[in-house]
């Protein structure tokens, strides 16, 4: 089923039972910022970034450091060297995804990010080293950044697809056959938001963590988290423009997000994470993040 009738979803979403796939990844890649610099084309539409600012490459690499050494302490990592013909290559899980078995290369809207998609050590390893069957989206007819656009239950196997620029009906299409899901629930976003990543994350398949203002339809954003609910952290518009969104679970107990996202949270929101079950994990960013995405942009999961 893919639908924008969130009743419809819902009833379908509450008949199932956490048991499609495993909740969280078993391992996650990332890409180092090499030669670390802005793209002018990714900012036609991400107004996260922040182009009047200098960036030092150098402080990217050491953040990028400190993120691997972090989540080592949780999961595996594979980082792959950064490539000088596309600097800004460090959100990977935009370009690169996995389901069980199953490799996907997503249709990135502009060139300089549709380069990164003919990474083919990134191919290589995946198909070669992983015995992964490959699914190129990258020259279907629609555009879709997968989990930048896409945000996945994995145990209940739904999706949630946020349109917009970087995300049309047909790229969302392809993805729902591509990860083989049960259900993926279309929304639009919001006019100024180009991630669905940015706005909503689904932890660990058991909690979520949403900003209604990045939603086109506040009524959709109300009805994911009326699933989720008592186990949702709902953002304010200031806490979402700070990356509190842009969070992952990258085990059952732990979340990770950028120190700028954790610093925007309130203690009534810290102490529901803990509620939840979740320890936070905050990581220093602020190099990176001016690149216009923060800690789960830079992870790529391997299922």
């Amino acid at each position: 089923m893919i639908t924008r009738d969130s009743n419809r979803f819902f009833e379908f979403a509450r008949s199932v039972a956490p048991g499609f796939g495993p909740a969280c990844a078993k391992a996650v890649f990332t890409v180092s910022p090499d030669c670390f610099s802005l793209a002018e084309q990714s900012a036609r539409d991400n107004r996260y970034m922040q182009l009047d600012q200098a960036v030092d490459a150098q402080q990217a690499i050491a953040e990028h450091i400190a993120l691997q050494k972090a989540i080592r302490g949780h999961c595996p990592v594979i980082c792959f060297p950064g490539d000088p013909a596309t600097p800004d290559a460090v959100f990977p899980n935009n370009v690169f995804a996995t389901a069980p078995g199953v490799s996907i290369i997503g249709h990135m809207r502009h060139p300089v990010r549709q380069r990164e998609a003919q990474r083919m050590d990134i191919r290589h390893f995946f198909t070669e080293a992983m015995a992964y069957r490959e699914i190129d989206l990258s020259r279907q007819p629609g555009i879709c950044e997968l989990t930048g656009s896409l945000i996945i239950d994995r145990a209940r196997g739904l999706g949630f697809c946020g349109l917009s620029e970087r995300c049309d009906q047909a790229g969302a299409a392809a993805m729902h056959a591509a990860f083989g899901l049960r259900a993926t629930l279309l929304f639009d976003l919001a006019d100024t938001e180009y991630h669905t990543n940015v706005v909503l994350s689904i932890l660990a398949s058991r909690a979520v963590v949403i900003a209604p203002s990045g939603f086109a339809d506040a009524g959709v954003a109300a009805a994911i988290a009326a699933f989720y609910q008592p186990a949702c952290v709902e953002l304010s518009a200031a806490q979402k423009a700070d990356y509190a969104g842009n969070c992952i679970a990258l085990t059952d107990n732990a979340v990770f997000l950028s120190a700028r996202a954790r610093n925007s949270l309130t203690i009534p929101q810290r102490m529901q994470f803990e509620q939840m079950g979740f320890e936070l994990v905050a990581v220093p960013m602020p190099m990176l993040e001016k690149a216009g995405g923060s800690l789960r942009c830079c992870v790529g999961e391997i299922f």
